[in-house]
């Protein structure tokens, strides 16, 4: 299937109320045991890609290895590949423009952007972000761009994060309107935000299934998009490995 096919296909699956599962993969190895065991598409995690090769999240494996791991999952399978590019390995919207053209060399179809400044507290101001979405949308037409907020990452009271969802849709509005394909809000749990956030932007929506968030099936009824399971698919395959040793 020619990069093409695999994008349009990639967008179709994103569909509300009837969620794209994604179990997050690292390397060539798990993509095709996630591809052989039924899965529709596959997404990397950056965390957990960069935890299989030794190192920290928050773009300290270099991007040239990124890139050739990325290249070694498109190879192993036919399946639309979406990859955590966190923030861009770049600031300015050029060099973004740059580092996004090198990922769609690698063959994925789709990346996950987020709106946090690595390495510091806070995020990019909405407008910033907005240009840094349009550098990534000057790379590729086709590319489908999941922009994710880290506003509810940031905010570990969840008794705070309904005083964060008016700001969580304007900016999945705004984001939608500089060439953002998916609205990504790791961190939200609360069902009645959830449904709110679905409900209130035209865009598809992205919850992460952590032990906290409501089951899949009532994800689907309300309204998301694309469940993705981030570094959890890695901890517990770690989990799993490291209980088995111990039980030699």
């Amino acid at each position: 299937m020619e990069p093409s096919q695999k994008a349009a296909l990639f967008r179709t699956l994103h569909q509300k109320g009837n969620p794209l599962v994604l179990y997050n993969i690292w390397d060539a190895g798990s993509a095709k045991a996630v591809a052989d065991a039924g899965a529709l598409a596959l997404a990397t995690g950056s965390a957990s890609v960069a935890a299989a090769q030794g190192f920290a999240d928050g773009e300290k494996i270099p991007l040239e290895l990124v890139c050739e791991i990325v290249s070694r999952i498109v190879s192993a399978t036919d399946l639309p590949v979406s990859m955590d590019f966190e923030g861009g390995y770049a600031s300015a919207p050029d060099d973004i423009t740059k580092n996004v053209s090198r990922l769609v060399q690698t063959g994925a179809v789709g990346l996950n952007f987020e709106d946090q400044i690595i390495g510091q507290s806070g995020l990019y101001a909405a407008q910033t972000q907005c240009e840094r979405i349009k550098a990534v949308r000057a790379a590729s037409q086709e590319l489908f761009i999941n922009c994710r907020t880290d506003l509810f990452l940031k905010e570990p009271n969840r008794k705070n994060h309904k005083n964060l969802i008016e700001e969580a849709v304007t900016r999945a509005r705004m984001y939608h309107v500089a060439g953002a394909d998916c609205f990504f809000a790791p961190g939200l749990v609360d069902v009645d935000l959830i449904s709110m956030l679905c409900k209130a932007v035209e865009i598809p929506v992205n919850i992460m299934k952590t032990p906290d968030t409501p089951e899949n099936g009532v994800l689907s009824e309300l309204g998301v998009s694309r469940i993705s399971y981030g570094p959890f698919s890695y901890g517990a395959l770690m989990a799993t490995l490291s209980t088995r040793f111990q039980s030699l």
